[in-house]
């Protein structure tokens, strides 16, 4: 292998993929490291407001450590990072992002052709990813291409605390513009504070990923503001209604599950957490000490937990 094959390997690849949505169609973008011929795929799934290089560290170290081909997949969800923007902000859901992600890994297994089926198909999500991660394994009908096999959770269960919903109800949306990267790291770490400890020289790569140009050579959020609109409109009653069909998929859920869960969360709580490795799937439970809602999976512990979960026997 030439070391600019091993280079381009080991670095993320733009792709799209079209989606339809009610009133029409959507491009969705995600990122690609490794091999597209790779029979082994691991999808990793951002949180409400991030994208898809979140996961930069964490994905070029499954590539580089898997004993085979192994292509991972780090799509930016409706709305985020290169993806386009949705026309009705009310499909900005669980469902329609499911939906996508069916539509994703169909491509990726038509790409690589009815007589190469996909062999394993891994799933790592954060928050919002993982919410998408328990719908599609926890529908044993779904026209995936294979199973999911072994299941990340991170941060997040069927039940999310109703003070969390509020919080994020008091910021998804609501963003200026800042003067330079710098500026919007810091502004981006105030809101980030239970994600622990993150390397500064990490964050700012990371906040880099979070910006798009914007007015008088300033910068933005990537995101869509609109994304906060289904956010909004939740009730205590609707969350609740929400948490009993989530439990009902998790129960379902037949892979390997690994639940990581920040001490400090407000999103999960610790007794979720335990309820989870009771029942279903009977996750394992790694608890993080110093981490609230939600680890980065940027660390080099942090990302020998996941591998060793995923690429393990």
């Amino acid at each position: 292998m030439t070391a600019t094959h091993n280079a381009s390997r080991l670095s993320p690849q733009l792709e799209w993929v079209t989606c339809p949505h009610p009133e029409g169609q959507h491009r969705m973008a995600f990122w690609r490291w490794g091999e597209a011929t790779a029979r082994r795929v691991v999808a990793c799934v951002h949180g409400l407001t991030r994208q898809g290089r979140d996961f930069d560290r964490l994905a070029h170290a499954l590539v580089a450590q898997s004993p085979e081909p192994l292509q991972v997949i780090c799509p930016d969800v409706a709305g985020r990072g290169r993806s386009e923007w949705l026309s009705d902000p009310a499909h900005y859901q669980i469902p329609q992002y499911a939906a996508d992600m069916l539509a994703m890994l169909g491509q990726i297994q038509l790409q690589l052709g009815a007589d190469q089926p996909l062999q394993t198909l891994d799933w790592v999500g954060t928050s919002m990813g993982g919410l998408i991660g328990m719908v599609l394994a926890g529908q044993p009908g779904l026209p995936l291409p294979c199973p999911i096999r072994r299941l990340v959770l991170n941060d997040v269960g069927p039940a999310i605390t109703w003070s969390s919903v509020q919080r994020m109800q008091g910021y998804v949306g609501q963003y200026g513009q800042y003067r330079d990267l710098d500026e919007a790291a810091a502004a981006l770490w105030d809101l980030s504070q239970g994600f622990g400890p993150v390397l500064p020289e990490v964050w700012r790569e990371m906040s880099a990923h979070m910006m798009r140009p914007g007015t008088d050579g300033q910068l933005t959020l990537h995101y869509d503001p609109a994304i906060g609109v289904p956010v909004r409109a939740m009730t205590p009653e609707t969350a609740a209604a929400g948490e009993a069909m989530l439990w009902t998929l998790y129960d379902q859920i037949q892979a390997q599950t690994l639940l990581i869960r920040g001490q400090d969360s407000d999103l999960l709580t610790a007794e979720t957490a335990l309820q989870m490795t009771q029942r279903g799937p009977r996750a394992r439970l790694d608890t993080w000490p110093g981490f609230g809602h939600a680890p980065t999976l940027t660390g080099d512990d942090q990302i020998a937990v996941v591998a060793k979960f995923l690429l393990g026997p």
